[in-house]
């Protein structure tokens, strides 16, 4: 057996600490656990370059869908005494994906953790500031972030001269407008500076020139809240979490008519049959599956073929979709394809900034094809329409991933589930109503 197909011993360092009642851990509970030892240790052990250099051994990659590594986005932020000031870090707790809670979970049981992952990832960019961008509709997270950032700050986690070091960190929480657009990474840096929440051309990134034109980090919830874990544990321990060369766990979740909805940290690489049979314990009764969308609303179906597959961001990729948030939608067999297709379809067309034709326009022609598909009203020509969009949708076509990520459910709705498109034409209705 390959070394990387053993299953590592689990370990669960995101969600270990957490109260079983469902309350967060305030500040006392959380030093108890050994919390802010990683950012003792990066203080009064580390430089900032010997950080950096510690998460990209690690092969810590991004856990808000795109899985870019981490350390590799924070080498291109300018440093030295010439590097220009003030710097930003942005917590992107944004998570408006569609069937996606695990940043949610981390906030609310955990704030602490996301805090002290802020402040060593700060100190290893030498931000100067750093801002939690949390979607509204979260007040629950808001209200706990809230409690724990004061704490942090009467202990002195935050501030002037943090723990006696020479480096200072001021941090803020934002309330965002609530719009899915605002998780996209510079149509949230527009958002912040108070503008509309539109995405901005690349080149420059924001690592040279982000918010209000500052060198500017943006990361995850969840790839935040590794950070203290790698620091205080080493880079080796955190890539023997994981079945694959990327490092760490991984929350997972599952949502749709299983019989156990809800989320789990697992070693990264986990199967997605573990993930649906075991921990989701698999389909309610009566109920068979029929297809999932691994990593929320903007990925492409996998089907039971695909059942074996890791959920690592490679493994997924291969097999024609994106691991994204690794938060399953399970699809069962009495579920019309064609309707939730368009639910997703029409979310998106709705959460569209307007700023591009093609997903201004595009999809909600697209959300029109297919309500007339679902109603009975489809012609013959439809699918190729919709396959059609489909391309002119594709990545490079649109100032942004919306529309790309909007119409990867379809795309694979049409190539694994076509017969059910031809029934609801042929038929004129839908065969699930």
């Amino acid at each position: 057996m390959n070394e990387k197909e053993k299953r590592p011993n689990i370990e669960r360092p995101l969600t270990k600490d957490m109260r079983t009642d469902g309350q967060a851990l305030d500040i006392k509970e959380y030093v108890r656990a050994g919390g802010y030892g990683g950012l003792r240790k990066a203080l009064r052990e580390m430089t900032p370059g010997d950080v950096q250099k510690a998460v990209s051994d690690s092969n810590l990659r991004g856990r808000g869908g795109a899985g870019f590594p981490t350390g590799k986005k924070w080498s291109f932020v300018p440093m030295g005494k010439d590097a220009p000031h003030p710097g930003f870090l942005i917590s992107n707790s944004d998570e408006m994906e569609p069937g996606t809670f695990k940043d949610r979970i981390l906030m609310e049981g955990n704030p602490h953790q996301l805090i002290e992952g802020m402040i060593i990832s700060s100190y290893a960019i030498q931000a100067d500031y750093a801002y939690i961008f949390l979607r509204m509709e979260y007040g629950e997270s808001a209200k706990r972030l809230s409690k724990a950032i004061a704490e942090a700050y009467a202990n002195n986690y935050l501030g002037k001269n943090i723990l006696g070091s020479g480096y200072s960190l001021e941090m803020r929480l934002h309330l965002s407008a609530g719009r899915y657009m605002c998780g996209e990474e510079t149509g949230l840096l527009n958002s912040l500076e108070g503008r509309r929440a539109t995405p901005r051309a690349k080149p420059p990134y924001p690592q040279l020139c982000g918010l209000w034109g500052k060198p500017t980090v943006v990361n995850n919830a969840e790839t935040l809240s590794n950070v203290p874990h790698i620091v205080k544990n080493g880079a080796q321990w955190f890539r023997g979490l994981s079945c694959t060369d990327d490092g760490g766990t991984k929350i997972y979740g599952a949502s749709g008519k299983v019989r156990r909805p809800g989320a789990w940290e697992l070693p990264l690489g986990t199967t997605v049959r573990e993930i649906l049979e075991e921990h989701a314990g698999g389909m309610r009764e009566g109920l068979r599956f029929r297809g999932l969308l691994p990593g929320g609303a903007s990925t492409g179906f996998l089907i039971e073929e695909h059942l074996d597959i890791r959920m690592d961001f490679d493994s997924v990729q291969k097999a024609g979709s994106r691991m994204g948030t690794g938060t399953m939608i399970v699809m069962d067999d009495r579920t019309c394809p064609v309707g939730m297709v368009r639910n997703l379809i029409k979310f998106f067309a709705r959460e569209s900034c307007g700023w591009c034709t093609p997903c201004r326009d595009g999809l909600p022609w697209v959300e029109d094809i297919l309500h007339a598909i679902e109603t009975g009203k489809g012609r013959h020509g439809d699918l190729e329409l919709l396959e059609e969009h489909c391309a002119l949708l594709a990545p490079g076509n649109t100032y942004c991933a919306l529309a790309p990520g909007a119409v990867e459910p379809l795309q694979s709705a049409l190539r694994y589930f076509r017969e059910d498109f031809e029934r609801h034409i042929t038929q004129k209705s839908c065969p699930w109503r």
